[in-house]
């Protein structure tokens, strides 16, 4: 065991690659004229790709601690340290991201035809971007990759989106970022407490779990972090961003803004709120309240998005329906419930991917999103109607896909602490074919009735290869998901464990803790 963790802690230059690749690339497609620009930036994407394969092949299932990691000092004065690592919550987020990419650049290469070169070098900015939020052990490093992230989106949304993308741009941009000022501003207090504990100031991640806070200070601190979290995923209420930004986006901005960007407010759940504050994320006011909202989500998104004239519009509720289960897995705090809210965070990326891709290839041919313009394709496109049909069918949760997977272990998570909410949440299940399955019909099996559907070529050998990793990783986190559970138990498990030490037996109301109740006021009086 030692032995291999020494070879794992010798691989730490995997990260720095990963983090400096695609900056270099940028750079690179910066340098070169427009006509080089896609094909440098796919090479550089799939080089990404494959130096993050250590990060699956020689990654240590069995320990809890982070590997490939390494720390060099930056802003000494400020305790501020370059420091990477990944651990089972990251590592497989960060392979999701590389396997990601390049898929999408392959399938823009018909959809973007105006500033190649910028748009290219915007979504190699945004894969550091998102790759550093999931490898930081530094708070402050974190906080400048997750600010990074927003840059390179701002752009591809301003820029290459639809009629409205302005709008849909400065929305995005502004959710995001007043969640994450109020974040830096409980980051920095975190800080200078560690500082009046122990005279130093640091804001490495494995010094700042460590400070010691009240019930009081936690709560507010959980708040400030929880709010840039739950814009990001995005939960109900906070959800608003998301149906503008996915259908003004380009097509590659959607794929990346559903399969990866989505996740980092998952991730911040798990990385920060909960080590960093466990006994507010264990009260069972906050928990309630958390629960709650990832429940109308689920509910509300299934809703809206089962009216909705436009596919694309369609799918991006669904997105906060999806990620709505990941909510209830994580604050269910079991294994199964976090394991599932993992599974649904790579399967979501996937599928939810995949059916972005593919509407854009159906926008390539028609230019037009409204359901109603489409019907009887299965009999003009028998290849796009199969993998269209599967990728709804792992969207619903189909046994033998990965939703499937994700969405039972979340909900049997759920039931053992809250069989209630596991119960409602159920249903979710129900209300996803009842907005998935009548737009697959209304599109691929209905009565082909028009003229300009009659003559749409079916899926070229670039769009297969574009499509044919992620049936793959469908099936196969469907089937087989053991070696993507298997290297995130060890780190949820300890995640749990630490947690659950920390967690108060009978915590006092709300109110108290934050000067809102009646005995607040009187105590402020």
């Amino acid at each position: 065991m030692d032995a291999s963790l020494n070879s794992v802690e010798s691989m730490g230059w995997v990260i720095h690659l990963l983090l400096l690749v695609p900056v270099l690339g940028m750079a690179l497609v910066l340098a070169l004229d427009e006509k080089r620009a896609k094909a440098v930036a796919l090479g550089v994407a799939l080089v990404e790709l494959l130096i993050s394969v250590p990060l699956w092949t020689a990654f240590d299932a069995a320990t809890p601690a982070f590997q490939f990691a390494s720390r060099i000092p930056w802003i000494e004065p400020w305790g501020i340290s370059y420091a990477v690592g990944v651990d089972g919550i990251s590592v497989l987020l960060v392979l999701l991201t590389t396997f990601m990419m390049p898929i999408t650049l392959l399938g823009s290469f018909k959809y973007i035809q105006r500033r190649e070169k910028t748009f290219y070098a915007m979504m190699l900015l945004l894969e550091t971007g998102v790759v550093g939020v999931f490898v930081a052990l530094d708070l402050f490093l974190f906080f400048m990759f997750w600010e990074v992230m927003l840059v390179p989106m701002y752009f591809i949304i301003g820029l290459w989106g639809g009629e409205r993308r302005i709008y849909a741009a400065i929305k995005f941009f502004l959710y995001t970022a007043v969640g994450s000022l109020l974040m830096l501003v409980a980051i920095l207090y975190v800080v200078f407490k560690y500082r009046a504990m122990t005279g130093d100031l640091s804001f490495a991640y494995a010094d700042l779990v460590q400070v010691s806070l009240t019930l009081r200070e936690q709560v507010w601190l959980f708040g400030a972090f929880a709010l840039a979290f739950l814009i990001k995923v995005p939960v109900f209420p906070f959800h608003t961003w998301l149906p503008d930004a996915h259908v003004e986006a380009p097509t590659p901005g959607s794929v990346m803004l559903a399969a990866v960007l989505l996740k980092m407010g998952a991730y911040g759940f798990l990385r920060f709120l909960l080590p960093l504050f466990p006994q507010a994320a264990t009260h069972p006011t906050i928990v309630l309240v958390l629960l709650s909202l990832g429940l109308v989500g689920i509910v509300y998104a299934a809703w809206v998005a089962a009216v909705q004239p436009d596919a694309k519009k369609l799918i991006a509720y669904t997105s906060v329906a999806h990620m709505g289960f990941v909510v209830l897995g994580i604050f269910a705090l079991t294994l199964q419930g976090v394991q599932g809210g993992m599974i649904i965070m790579l399967s979501h990326g996937v599928s939810t991917g995949a059916m972005f891709l593919l509407l854009g290839m159906l926008y390539e041919r028609r230019h037009t999103r409204k359901i109603e313009d489409f019907g009887g394709l299965a009999a003009v496109m028998p290849v796009f109607a199969a993998v269209f049909v599967l990728t709804a069918l792992a969207s619903i949760g189909l046994p033998g896909t990965s939703g499937f997977v994700g969405e039972f272990l979340a909900l049997i998570g759920t039931f053992q602490t809250h069989p209630w909410v596991a119960t409602i949440g159920a249903t979710g299940v129900i209300f996803a074919a009842y907005y998935m399955l009548p737009m697959v019909q209304k599109i691929v099996f209905n009565a082909l009735d028009k003229e300009e559907n009659a003559k749409l070529p079916d899926l070229s050998r670039r769009e297969l290869a574009v499509l044919a990793p992620l049936v793959a990783a469908m099936i196969w986190i469907g089937v087989y998901p053991k070696p993507f559970l298997e290297r995130m138990e060890a780190s949820v498990s300890a995640l749990i464990q630490q947690v659950e030490a920390e967690r108060i037996a009978a915590p006092p109301p709300l109110s108290e803790l934050t000067g809102l109740g009646a005995r607040g006021r009187a105590a402020g009086d």
